[in-house]
């Protein structure tokens, strides 16, 4: 026992989220580190609002070189990563601390409680590890000792390692002090404010876009919030609403059926009404009347629906870009190029990634190499 003592090393992770926990988790497996947990809030509670309160673990995607392509920042970052740490890694993971899983047809992981809140009561009581609730104001290191300090808003703590895993959100300042270099954090997956006015459709959702009383939202207007997530406003965004190339055949085929009804098979009532109001083509008019003019008029303006992104919802991010430049990090180990002993996992560093999944199999990715890379230096 004393000889295990002598041994023992320390680790400090700044973060209860996603990453932070999985990398305690990891570290927790080895007798010979001492880890602790410090966040000022409860642990996993950014988990809690994930796939709408289901907890959207993963992605179906096995090929680690395919799934990294969904992340717009740090594709290349995170091959050696994802070929570390896979989608089945996360997987197996979930299964040891007796989470059971499904998978949607649109390639989603969930588990089969559809509770984040139970899979957050999970992880929790898998950890081996100390929680400190209390706010981390500082970090130093005392270079000559190998030493590292974490200053929080009431005691200072000495750790051997040191993991970053603040999120993306807040917290960067930790960082700025030692030189490490931040790109700026914006909004990444986000609801888009237009310049048209769809608070008519307030509510209407088709092909995985959703009209709202301030513009539109949903996982296609997130990918494409993510995709232009730098770019200035304003932007035209198109989408096809539907294909109409039997239109003139169906005109015939229902020649006294309203315009309005003809539409609505293919497009929620209330996107058709809209659709004809914009284009001045009276909603009641029959079929017969529908001359090749307006009917050209009609297939152009659903095939090609435009939107005018003018800003991105307050506030209403579900993911933001930016964090740690990954210039800074090595993705090997997730070391701290300047520092050794300083890692990094999570939505600290400069990568995100699409809805369905994708974020969190970052943290889960990220927390394990983090971790594995520390316990690799003891051995």
């Amino acid at each position: 026992m004393e000889q295990e003592s002598i041994s023992k090393r320390s680790v400090g992770v700044i973060g209860a989220g996603p990453a932070g926990c999985i990398c305690a988790y990891y570290l927790g497996l080895n007798n010979n580190l001492d880890v602790t947990i410090f966040d000022s809030g409860k642990i996993l509670r950014t988990l809690l609002p994930t796939g709408g309160g289901r907890c959207n673990l993963a992605h179906s995607e096995f090929d680690f070189k395919e799934l990294a392509k969904n992340y717009p920042r740090g594709e290349k970052f995170l091959y050696s990563i994802f070929s570390r740490f896979s989608t089945i890694d996360a997987l197996n993971f979930f299964k040891n601390i007796g989470v059971e899983t499904y998978t949607q047809e649109d390639g989603r992981i969930f588990p089969i409680t559809n509770s984040s809140i139970n899979v957050r009561e999970k992880i929790i009581n898998s950890l081996k590890c100390k929680f400190i609730n209390e706010k981390v104001i500082k970090i130093s290191s005392e270079i000559e000792n190998n030493i590292w300090n974490i200053k929080t808003d009431t005691n200072i703590y000495n750790f051997d390692f040191i993991v970053v895993a603040i999120g993306g959100h807040c917290g960067f300042d930790l960082l700025q002090e030692l030189n490490i270099n931040i790109i700026p954090p914006t909004q990444s997956l986000v609801g888009l404010i237009t310049k048209e006015d769809f608070s008519k459709l307030a509510g209407v959702s088709i092909n995985d876009m959703l009209f709202t009383h301030r513009g539109v939202s949903g996982p296609y207007i997130y990918k494409i919030s993510s995709l232009k997530a730098r770019e200035n406003f304003p932007y035209k965004i198109l989408v096809k609403l539907a294909v109409l190339n039997n239109l003139q055949k169906l005109l015939n085929t229902n020649p006294h059926k309203d315009i309005k009804n003809l539409l609505s098979e293919y497009l929620p009532k209330s996107l058709s009404e809209y659709i004809l109001e914009q284009l001045d083509v009276d909603s009641h008019t029959k079929c017969h009347a529908i001359n090749g003019k307006t009917r050209d008029k009609i297939i152009d303006y659903v095939e090609n629906f435009t939107i005018t992104a003018v800003d991105k919802v307050p506030d209403g991010e579900i993911v933001t870009c930016g964090g740690v430049d990954l210039k800074e990090v090595n993705p090997k180990t997730l070391e701290s190029k300047k520092y050794s002993g300083l890692y990094f996992c999570g939505e600290v560093l400069d990568i995100d990634g699409f809805c369905g999944g994708f974020n969190l199999q970052n943290c889960w990715s990220t927390g394990f190499v983090a971790a594995d890379s520390i316990v690799n230096r003891i051995l």
